[in-house]
């Protein structure tokens, strides 16, 4: 399958515990840590969730 690399570019404090468990689910721990990750419905479904913490670099 087809990959997408997520950055995470804002801090998660002061956000929802919610938000902040979907960025650890991500393997985002770190501001401008990139992850590569499988690009399936339930990970767009993730990073939509977040999408004010994090971008999908092309």
């Amino acid at each position: 399958m087809a990959t997408i690399k997520i950055k995470q570019i804002k801090s998660k404090i002061g956000y929802p515990i919610d938000q902040k468990r979907t960025l650890t689910s991500l393997g985002l721990h770190k501001i401008s840590q990139v992850v590569e990750v499988e690009d399936t419905p339930s990970i767009r479904g993730m990073i939509r969730k977040v999408h004010h913490l994090v971008t999908v670099i092309d």
